[in-house]
């Protein structure tokens, strides 16, 4: 993915200037009293994305009479990861924070419940998908509120024009603007031979297998289209089963047309490989033809993003959520939930898609047909599918469902990717599980 290196502080001072006459929000103590509030966000990847977040917050802090001060932290050098880990220890910091997907199951201990922000949002947006209910809520609690900034899918993002010449597939009306998809036939025998055809065209498809979460992400949709578990939802350790056996075969087919050197990959080098018109299909959220429509206009007016293929056991597609939680230590709960609350309406989200291009996706189902996907170009409705309006796909995470604390280290070890490129290189099959065995064994007691 993109980057962009920005850390500032932004302070907005609203008191002074609000009108007696306004209405304190719900969990905001009264008209005239609401306090100082401290929001760290997630610094966005789309220039000028992060806007539309300061505005809003201004909006409301002007009406609830709320001193907010904003940190807006890069998940570069783990900074976020990092600033999370410390505020944790301290117990002293932001009061809303952004917390990266695996982070609320990680601090569930100190986060206040946010039943009282969830139960609403739910009943006026529609439910949240599976994925986000795995990560966000333990044991009846929500743990935190899925954000709209810094949520995404990494789905295909295709060449029309290539996939076309190599391998003979319009992507377009396989997957039209406005309609459901036509996408019976993509399934993964069909898209291990369009590899093939575009790997032979000169064009290859660039499938990331390094440790980063876009290889991580990628591998772990095609696990589960395979219906292949590491680790069982009571935290059994499965990994020695038909299913990874046979995602790890097919993986090794794959693999063969494939760029030589995808195990050493990071974030940033698919974005790179697409946007440099070399090849025909990556797996990432809009972000690449975001830079690709500012740097190579040629190559952003070819792409199309759209649908995984379908395995034996369903069609997957990573799905990466971000959340906004409240430490128990906060000194101003009730204005930090209102915070909250008032970023997660329908509104608020469609500003912030808006802003980000439509790479930010809300996580609730009513959400996902923001005229931006359909107006996005060019080409005109390239992201149409990008928020499966459709339903046309399960969203999971790799390694769920085991248990929080195993799967974070089964993906955070890249323990998928290790497992395809040792086997792909020659290991043998039982040498390979055995060490995955013994590498999730590891986990399981710590």
């Amino acid at each position: 993915m993109v980057s962009m290196k920005v850390n500032r502080r932004r302070f907005v001072a609203g008191t002074a200037a609000a009108s007696a006459a306004l209405v304190a929000a719900p969990f905001v103590r009264s008209a005239n009293a609401a306090g100082k509030l401290s929001v760290g966000f997630w610094d966005h990847w789309v220039p000028g994305a992060n806007k539309a977040t300061e505005a809003l917050v201004k909006e409301w802090a002007e009406k609830n009479k709320v001193e907010v001060s904003m940190d807006f932290i890069t998940s570069q050098g783990n900074k976020l990861l990092l600033t999370t880990a410390a505020e944790s220890q301290a117990k002293s910091g932001h009061d809303v924070l952004a917390f990266s997907t695996w982070l609320p199951a990680r601090y569930a201990d100190q986060l206040v419940p946010m039943n009282d922000v969830m139960e609403p949002l739910i009943k006026e947006n529609g439910k949240v998908n599976d994925t986000v209910e795995y990560l966000g809520k333990l044991n009846g609690k929500w743990l935190a509120v899925p954000a709209t900034v810094g949520s995404q899918i990494k789905g295909p993002c295709s060449r029309i024009d290539l996939l076309k010449k190599h391998a003979g597939i319009d992507i377009q009306a396989m997957y039209p603007v406005g309609q459901a998809p036509k996408a019976d036939a993509w399934n993964l025998d069909n898209f291990v031979k369009a590899a093939e055809a575009c790997q032979k065209g000169g064009n290859p498809f660039g499938i990331g297998l390094g440790t980063t979460s876009d290889s991580v992400d990628s591998a772990g949709a095609l696990f589960h289209a395979f219906g292949a578990q590491l680790v069982n939802a009571k935290g059994d350790i499965v990994v020695k089963n038909d299913q990874v056996r046979q995602v790890l075969d097919y993986y090794k087919k794959l693999m063969q047309f494939l760029p030589a050197d995808v195990p050493s990959w990071d974030d940033a080098s698919n974005n790179k490989f697409l946007v440099s018109g070399q090849g025909s299909l990556i797996m990432n959220p809009p972000s690449a033809w975001a830079v690709a429509k500012r740097d190579a206009p040629q190559v952003a007016e070819q792409l199309w993003t759209h649908g995984f293929p379908v395995g034996p056991k369903g069609r997957y597609a990573p799905f990466l959520p971000f959340f906004w939680g409240v430490w128990n230590f906060s000194k101003n709960q009730s204005a930090a939930k209102s915070l909250i609350t008032h970023l997660s309406q329908a509104s608020s989200a469609e500003k912030m898609t808006n802003a980000s291009q439509g790479y930010d996706l809300p996580a609730f189902e009513k959400l996902t047909t923001f005229k931006v996907w359909a107006e996005e170009s060019p080409p005109k409705g390239t992201l149409y599918h990008y928020p499966n309006p459709h339903n046309h796909q399960t969203l999971s995470i790799a390694a769920a469902p085991a248990p929080h604390k195993i799967a974070e280290q089964i993906y955070t070890q890249a323990i998928m990717t290790q497992m395809v490129v040792r086997y792909a290189k020659g290991e043998a099959m039982d040498k390979t599980l055995d060490w995955a065995a013994k590498e999730l064994e590891g986990f399981s007691r710590n």
